[in-house]
């Protein structure tokens, strides 16, 4: 009996998604680079336009085609955002300088101890002032629920809690299916977006 849940897409069945000019980086290097990226913000869409709409928009279906179609449209977009990534690296490479194991040592604390529970926390407070607005109750998802994006629920309305920021990552690797309540911390306390719950 063959395995439905795991199957493959073969090659010519990816619409022409397969890059004939694949780069290859050294060990390490790509993760530098996109972190300089995201500090830098040089592939957002005021700098290479709205890849997504721009793929859609493209009349031409092979890597090739669109390459050139892309180039032609954006000429400078490449050049652009490779000359805001590169002051970017120095800056980078001098913060590794810096870092040293009592350092490594602090930040570990600071995530696992410091803003696992300060998060965790602001997540209860949201779900508990959520839910009493809109005369629900509420509960913390639990762990098989969190594997799916599920940070609790509103009555029974899985939601997920995310910062403002998340909006603006571009490259995120998951792909979370329940509705969002976006907030932003202030001075003051927690700005709260439930503009996807309604």
């Amino acid at each position: 009996m063959v395995n439905k849940k795991i199957f493959k897409i073969k090659n010519k069945d990816l619409l022409g998604a397969v890059a004939e000019d694949v780069k290859k980086f050294p060990l390490y290097t790509s993760q530098i680079i996109n972190l300089a990226n995201q500090n830098t913000q040089a592939t957002r869409p005021p700098v290479v336009g709205q890849l997504t709409e721009l793929t859609k928009e493209c009349p031409y279906k092979s890597y090739k085609e669109w390459k050139k179609w892309y180039l032609q449209k954006y000429p400078n977009a490449i050049d652009k955002a490779t000359k805001k990534i590169l002051p970017m690296l120095p800056k980078l490479k001098e913060a590794i300088g810096k870092i040293d194991d009592e350092m490594v040592r602090n930040w570990v604390e600071d995530l696992v101890i410091g803003k696992t529970f300060v998060g965790l926390k602001s997540q209860e407070a949201i779900l508990k002032t959520v839910a009493e607005m809109k005369n629900k109750s509420y509960r913390l998802a639990n762990p098989k629920e969190e594997s799916k994006g599920i940070d609790g629920y509103i009555g029974d309305i899985p939601v997920s809690i995310k910062p403002t920021t998340y909006k603006s990552k571009n490259m995120l690797s998951e792909k979370i299916e329940v509705k969002i309540i976006f907030y932003e911390k202030k001075k003051e306390g927690i700005l709260i977006d439930i503009n996807q719950l309604d």
